[in-house]
């Protein structure tokens, strides 16, 4: 390629099995497009074949955190500036239809015309194994609440012998005497299919703590070594700061600000005033889970940090409501974790700074 060759920008539709490859030139007329398989291989044929075209400026790529996830990462470790395209709205897709190559267009043009600005997760580090392996403990989590809940509906009309033996146990010693049940061999009678059943549950509420167990041993060191001063944070434990860095990504600094990261984890106080009524609400957008995250913590630094609770009292005299207390708590508590997760010191954060987060 030489110096002089035109500049181009790059726009990827992606999808399973092939992803659709577009490229548009600095004023944005159409050069061409083509579809490749989603392989390896194909990745590097589409880089190859974009390059082909002109000095290759930025890619949009539909679906970073998807089907576009290994492109993304194999254009970025060759150098291309990749960012995050959305889908276009309902309203575009009436007007113009919908194509692979069309949506391939309308991503390259996102990139030219500044819309789509987004800088994906780069998912190449421990972080990304600090989410993957969540998404296996939250499945195992989910798994034994639903196998409890099943134990505790077939008590409730199983027959009286059962419902007496198992009446004032606590959830391990349920667990325990349930999964010793011996149903025996003819399962023709309610008594002994009950039993089968809710053998067959303990056991499975058994094997998903175990699985929990061995999880949060794997995870644990990976949330440490991937950020020890997040864990140092006031009512910040393995299970919350594992779901902030999956939020933030392996490359937090693509955050452009503390407020980028306020919106991401859906706690920027958004507007709700009308006539001589000046007020905040709660931000339902955003990350919910992230969201979660940050609630949790503020629940812990509400019953147990004194530094806090000196701050609901104060509130609470100035008028304040319990939800949009924790609003700006939530709000302060991300600031410290942003400042956390891209390395800034946290230790002149004091008492003061409580009050901007309302």
């Amino acid at each position: 390629m030489t110096h002089n060759a035109p500049e181009i920008t790059g726009g990827v539709d992606t999808h399973g099995l092939t992803h659709h490859a577009a490229v548009i030139d600095p004023i944005g007329r159409h050069l061409a497009d083509r579809e490749f398989p989603a392989t390896v291989r194909g990745y590097r044929d589409l880089l190859d074949w974009m390059r082909s075209h002109g000095a290759l400026s930025a890619v949009g790529v539909e679906g970073t955190g998807a089907y576009g996830a290994e492109l993304a990462r194999v254009l970025t470790a060759a150098g291309v500036t990749v960012l995050d395209v959305d889908r276009p709205d309902r309203k575009t897709r009436r007007m113009k239809g919908k194509s692979d190559p069309i949506d391939a267009y309308a991503a390259a043009t996102a990139v030219l015309s500044g819309r789509a600005t987004g800088t994906p997760k780069s998912r190449d580090g421990a972080v990304e194994a600090v989410r993957v392996l969540r998404i296996a403990r939250r499945s195992a989590v989910k798994a034994r609440t639903q196998a409890m809940n099943q134990i505790r509906g077939l008590l409730v009309a199983a027959p009286a012998m059962l419902r007496e033996q198992a009446a004032g146990l606590n959830r391990a010693a349920l667990i325990r005497t349930l999964a010793r049940l011996r149903p025996g061999d003819d399962l023709s009678t309610p008594l002994a299919a009950t039993r089968a059943a809710l053998r067959r549950l303990a056991r499975r509420h058994q094997a998903m703590d175990e699985e929990i167990t061995e999880l949060d041993a794997e995870i644990g060191p990976l949330v440490k070594r991937a950020a020890p001063a997040l864990l140092e944070l006031f009512g910040v434990g393995p299970e919350t700061a594992g779901q902030l860095l999956a939020s933030a990504g392996d490359n937090p600094e693509r955050m452009r600000s503390e407020a980028a990261f306020a919106h991401l984890t859906g706690v920027a106080p958004i507007p709700a005033s009308s006539g001589r009524t000046h007020r905040h609400r709660l931000n339902r957008g955003g990350d919910r889970a992230a969201n979660n995250a940050l609630h949790t913590i503020v629940l812990v630094r509400m019953r147990y940090d004194e530094r806090t609770r000196a701050y609901v009292a104060r509130r609470t005299t100035e008028g304040l409501s319990k939800k949009d207390i924790m609003r700006c708590l939530k709000r302060f508590v991300a600031r410290e974790v942003y400042r956390t997760l891209t390395s800034t010191p946290t230790t002149h954060i004091t008492q003061t700074e409580l009050a901007p987060a309302a």
